[in-house]
């Protein structure tokens, strides 16, 4: 029998949180060595809240050899020397607080770097000596307080090495190894003739990254280990130690990478990987009730069920064939044109939202059901940034409807100036994602844009060399910039208990042979205006065709409902909306 799982609260900050995304080799550099680092981030918070964001996901900023741009960690509790330390990253977190902010780390819980302690022991040929004794697996073994493992050095860095001096466990299955060296992976991606032990490791994605043991769904080879067995219990329970660590420190929650791909061979629909998270946040949640957790997985039916509080809107086009969210932004096989770009907001595709909607609608059905967000991205670091294909006033109306969708918007470094896409050769295995990853263009007359004092050819990745690279300081002073109108949008979401996270969602007009699109956000009953009164329903709609479109009012819209934002000339008149070509507009 199927056991029921334990389900927790979602932490109430999540309702009005607005994400900003940093790289934080890319982001700000405050030492002029030519990459960005922690004290960078932090120098700019203030920039992220005036832009309208309360909340940060930083991609790992752990020690790593960068051979996956730190995806590839080599110790999950220090922080990389090249962006500061532990000390840095922990005064991060005070001074977002202090501004009411929330800060999420990313977590890498499939793999680890090859470099890794662990595996380092793991791949010994004689099993007696697979043991470590500086490791993650220290306080939780001796006692579940959620107190930091042990007090920080005169330095302030407490990694690895300061872990369970009196806890030596043996890791000889923390990874998925065979029993030969001349064995194959069953179907996965494997190494062979790179290490002493007697076997071949699994792989995920690239060589230097060994899967973490987690288990199989259904072993049928000796060497494969259960999904919840032992083995695989011990590598959560390494994994939970990993989050206390940091959580204890002032982190406020995780993204999780590939959240869904920890059982090998699991079953349609992941129950086994679902299962494994329900174990680990049985074990995380009751300590830290307000962290936070989301999972890059996609399909939110199976990472509510996991427990997890929120889920991604993810990019896939496979083939040829788009997913819902690359029918808003991407539809093209050529993403670097213009031309023949079928993405809903392509002025001169003639797309309808329609196909977006009817992927879009069940999925987010079955989040709100678990009580969890389904999250728009404007862009993030694996993927293609849009400036280069769509046009300033496209993107308004895009961004217009974007933050103020369900969920917790995230809004990726840059795409708030049109930072554009540049193919560059690969960096530290970026390969075509480099492009959307390089520096931030803070002021147009400062060396590096603003982002570095380092000589040009010390960056970490080069900045824009063209004449007209949008900067932060161009496009603030720009009246009707890019820049502007999303510093609005974020404000009305801030300002309007309608746009939280939870609030309602209905669609208004969606034809399938039409360009409009208009749906009322519906405030909660217990939420105001903030002054005692009822907060009222918001209806956004938008045209981003080259056609005038009308959309008719709702009858629960308020007869007395103003245009609180616009964008082109959209009209109210005779009981419906008049909206102009590559028009957005919000009424309430």
């Amino acid at each position: 029998m199927t056991q029921q799982p334990q389900t927790y609260p979602k932490p109430a900050w999540l309702e009005n949180a607005r994400f900003y995304e940093v790289y934080p080799q890319s982001f700000a550099d405050s030492n002029g060595d030519g990459i960005g680092d922690i004290p960078g981030i932090t120098g700019k918070l203030d920039y992220i809240a005036a832009l309208g964001c309360n909340a940060l996901w930083i991609n790992p900023c752990f020690d790593s050899p960068f051979k996956d741009a730190g995806y590839d960690v080599r110790d999950y509790t220090q922080v990389a020397p090249r962006y500061g330390t532990n000390d840095d990253l922990i005064a991060l977190f005070e001074a977002a607080h202090r501004r009411g902010m929330h800060v999420l780390l990313d977590l890498v819980p499939g793999h680890t770097s090859e470099e890794h302690p662990w595996f380092q022991a793991s791949s010994r040929p004689n099993p007696a000596e697979r043991t470590i004794v500086a490791s993650s697996d220290g306080p939780s073994r001796k006692e579940n307080t959620g107190d930091p493992p042990t007090a920080p050095s005169e330095e302030g860095a407490v990694g690895e090495a300061d872990w369970g001096r009196d806890q030596p466990t043996n890791v000889s299955n923390r990874y998925i190894w065979t029993d030969s060296w001349i064995a194959g992976g069953d179907g996965l991606p494997f190494i062979g003739g790179e290490t002493e032990r007697d076997g071949t490791y699994i792989l995920n994605f690239f060589k230097c990254q060994p899967a973490l043991n987690y288990g199989f769904a259904h072993p049928h080879q000796a060497w494969q280990k259960p999904a919840l067995g032992p083995d695989a219990l011990a590598t959560c329970d390494a994994m939970i130690d990993v989050m206390r660590f940091w959580l204890a420190r002032g982190a406020d929650g995780f993204r999780v990478d590939m959240a869904d791909s920890l059982v090998k061979h699991d079953d349609a629909g992941k129950p086994y990987t679902i299962r494994t998270w329900q174990y680990m946040f049985s074990k995380i949640r009751p300590e830290f009730p307000e962290a936070a957790f989301v999972a890059e997985w996609g399909r939110p039916n199976e990472s509510m069920q996991a427990g997890f509080d929120m889920d991604f809107y993810l990019d896939w086009r496979w083939d040829g064939h788009p997913n819902g969210y690359n029918l808003l932004l991407r539809n093209t096989d050529t993403p670097m044109e213009h031309e023949g770009d079928s993405s809903y907001f392509n002025a001169d595709s003639g797309a309808s939202i329609a196909p977006f909607l009817a992927e879009y609608l069940p999925q987010l059905a079955d989040c709100r059901a678990a009580g969890g967000h389904f999250n728009l991205i404007t862009c993030n670091h694996d993927t293609l940034r849009t400036a280069q294909r769509l046009a300033e006033r496209e993107l308004k109306v895009a961004y217009g409807m974007l933050l103020t969708m369900p969920g917790c918007p995230f809004l990726y470094y840059g795409d708030e100036i049109g930072m554009r896409y540049r193919a560059l050769p690969t960096k530290e295995g970026g390969y075509v994602r480099t492009g959307s990853r390089t520096p931030m263009q803070w002021a147009s007359d400062a060396p590096n844009l603003g982002f570095s004092t380092a000589p040009a050819d010390a960056l970490y990745l080069p900045t824009d060399p063209a004449d007209d690279a949008p900067t932060v300081t161009g496009e603030a002073s720009r009246p009707h910039s890019l820049f502007n109108w999303i510093r609005s949008v974020l404000a009305l979401r801030a300002a309007q208990p309608a746009l939280a996270a939870g609030a309602g969602f209905s669609v208004v007009a969606a034809p399938a042979d039409g360009r409009a699109f208009a749906y009322l956000r519906t405030a909660a009953p217990n939420d105001d205006s903030g002054d005692g009164t009822a907060a009222g329903p918001l209806l956004i709609a938008m045209n981003p065709g080259r056609h005038s479109e009308t959309v008719g009012l709702p009858d629960t819209l308020s007869p007395d409902a103003v245009m609180l934002l616009g964008l082109g000339e959209p009209a109210v008149g005779d009981g419906q909306l008049t909206l102009s070509p590559q028009s957005f507009a919000v009424l309430g």
